[in-house]
């Protein structure tokens, strides 16, 4: 099996996934129209049955009942303000109209994808974690008809490995990623390190999220955005129609309730408020 040295977990890259593997991967790209497969489930991979099980849970969500939910969290989430970075801030810092553009596809991408993934993964765990905890939750009303366009199909720029920065990049995406953080910042979000693109880019950011950070706004964004995940996800895990495997349940339960919690939670507020003061 060949897994990359450059994810902060194990995972099976796109390029060596092979067999059903392969097949899943591509299906998860078409089902939600991205030309990547997100780290969560490139480390399912990893464990014998995992992918399909999980897969097999999430994909009728994520074709309809996830929807709504997820535009919910997108449109509801209360941002921190933050003054928009201007088009002469950017192109004073070298990012002409052509590298803007490639910038605002990852964060469309990711903002696409994270609500989704939040909804669903929760959902996941509403369905199958003993504790129930999820499932004790309200959720809030949500418009069932509101219309969401996802974002256009993009080919996204090359996920640069940690291992590949110069020591000051590595050392500003791991900064980046301790943001909003409350225990478990080893997992490095996969679009800060696509936006490595754009080093000059990510030092923008770092500015306005610092003293979001030091002041506690940016914890308080992810524990809404996590409790928005829990309540609306254990609504949808009525929609989950499998079952559990006769083995292997807690390793991949252990997987999904660190992502979720973490990584998902923490960058699908984190993206929305990067996205929003990006722009077009």
């Amino acid at each position: 099996m060949n897994l990359p040295q450059s994810d902060p977990v194990p995972a099976i890259s796109e390029q060596a996934a092979t067999g059903t593997t392969a097949e899943i991967f591509a299906d998860i790209r078409n089902t939600l129209n991205v030309e990547i497969v997100n780290l969560i489930w490139r480390h399912l991979a990893t464990m014998p049955g995992a992918l399909e099980w999980v897969w097999d849970s999430l994909k009728p969500l994520y074709r309809g009942p996830a929807m709504a939910p997820a535009e919910y969290i997108r449109a509801h989430l209360t941002l921190p303000y933050v003054p928009p970075i201007s088009q002469d801030t950017l192109f004073a810092a070298g990012i002409d109209m052509t590298e803007r553009s490639s910038i605002v596809a990852v964060l469309d991408s990711y903002q696409h994808t994270n609500a989704l993934a939040l909804v669903c993964f929760s959902a996941f765990l509403a369905r199958f974690d003993g504790s129930g905890a999820l499932q004790r939750a309200a959720p809030p009303l949500i418009d069932e008809d509101r219309q969401y366009l996802p974002p256009i199909r993009a080919a996204l720029p090359r996920l640069v490995p940690i291992t590949e920065m110069p020591r000051s990049l590595a050392n500003l995406v791991h900064e980046l990623n301790g943001f909003g953080e409350d225990s478990d910042p080893a997992l490095v979000a996969s679009m800060y390190r696509h936006l490595a693109n754009w080093p000059i880019y990510l030092a923008l950011v770092r500015t306005f999220l610092v003293p979001l950070h030091e002041s506690g706004e940016l914890r308080t964004l992810v524990s809404v955005t996590r409790r928005l995940g829990e309540e609306l996800g254990g609504a949808a895990a009525e929609s989950i129609s499998t079952s559990a495997p006769q083995s292997g349940v807690e390793a991949v339960l252990s997987a999904v309730r660190r992502f979720v919690r973490h990584p998902i939670a923490r960058m699908t507020g984190i993206c929305s408020l990067i996205r929003y003061t990006t722009v077009d």
